[in-house]
């Protein structure tokens, strides 16, 4: 199913709701990203960003676009970096494509898709890409959701809970082969389900390197992106999301750490990232991180499953990588359980 849209009609709706729009000239597809298809738009006013739901049938739930737009809109005003918004459209005829997306602005900044950082012959300006992502990650968790007028962006409590049933049922809703790997961490996480501690923070819930774009000349973060999977919720799943790419190989698609050299590259250890984490947020220490570590490996393994299940049903947005991160569901898979068994060991 195609992603293409018609300029034709988008052209007028731009100019009508999108503050000083004029002179559409092109509409470019990036070419990376498998969930809400993106586009460059280009115009005599300017260059824009429209994001978008992807064709076909979709999961209960997936693709919420008009999450994205409303979590982005309102951390504007904040110290945490996002793109302004400027349009959001409706589903259906309301639409000039026929489905969801918004609009937003467009940043001109680097995105290091390798976060060994081999663009970089500065070990001092990796460390400071990882503080600069740390530091964010820490300024997200700080601010006040009820003050932004999120209250009703996620259920308060129970969020490991909530999110483990979640991807229990959106992975067996697009699982192709059974893997009893998955099945089994699946059981694990339900049985050993950490007691709710009625914290509550805005999670990105995707929150990695190539989801942010950080300044053209300094190590500073312009904006973080992709909040399809944000919520209200606890702030730990963010920080145990990031700190996978310390466990997972660097020679495969997933770009890791795993098997760098880090402290020659100037990256800081998993222990040290947790540990600037936790002094800027006046966090003493961490109890029970197997058990967040697993979740989101069995997290990770659900989205890649419904993306590679996008793919086969020909509505992803890269179907060729989509069908390249297949191979990397098993390895997820047991990546939880290995994780399972050493924090039981």
């Amino acid at each position: 199913m195609s992603n293409a849209l018609d300029e034709n009609t988008l052209a007028p709706w731009l100019e009508q709701h999108v503050s000083g729009f004029a002179g559409f000239r092109q509409l470019t597809k990036f070419g990376h990203g498998q969930s809400n298809p993106t586009y460059r738009i280009d115009a005599d006013s300017g260059t824009y960003v429209l994001r978008a739901k992807p064709p076909g049938e979709l999961l209960k739930s997936a693709h919420a676009v008009d999450r994205e737009h409303r979590v982005m809109n309102a951390l504007g005003p904040t110290d945490v970096p996002v793109p302004n918004m400027l349009a959001i459209s409706q589903e259906g005829e309301a639409s000039p494509i026929g489905r969801m997306f918004f609009v937003m602005q467009f940043l001109e900044g680097r995105i290091f898709w390798d976060p060994a950082l081999p663009e970089m012959d500065d070990n001092d300006a990796r460390f400071r890409v990882y503080d600069a992502m740390n530091d964010t990650l820490a300024k997200l968790h700080n601010v006040d959701p009820i003050a932004l007028g999120l209250e009703t962006f996620g259920k308060p409590g129970s969020y490991f809970a909530r999110q483990t049933d979640r991807w229990a049922k959106q992975y067996r809703a697009s699982e192709v082969e059974y893997n009893q790997t998955v099945h089994d961490v699946i059981a694990w996480l339900e049985k050993n389900m950490p007691e709710d501690d009625g914290i509550v923070s805005i999670v990105h819930g995707d929150y990695r390197m190539d989801n942010m774009i950080f300044a053209p000349d300094r190590e500073e973060v312009l904006a973080v992106l992709d909040w399809e999977l944000s919520t209200l919720g606890h702030p730990l799943a963010d920080l145990a999301y990031q700190c996978m790419q310390w466990r997972l190989p660097h020679d495969s698609g997933m770009k890791g750490l795993g098997g760098l050299d880090r402290n020659a590259l100037g990256i800081p250890t998993e222990e040290e990232y947790v540990a600037a984490y936790c002094q800027r947020r006046g966090i003493a220490s961490i109890p029970n991180w197997s058990f967040y570590i697993a979740f989101c490996f069995f997290k990770l393994t659900g989205i890649l499953q419904g993306v590679y299940k996008r793919a086969l049903d020909g509505n992803a947005s890269n179907p060729k990588r989509a069908k390249e991160m297949s191979f990397a569901i098993p390895l997820l898979a047991q990546a939880a359980m290995d994780e399972i068994k050493r924090g039981e060991a």
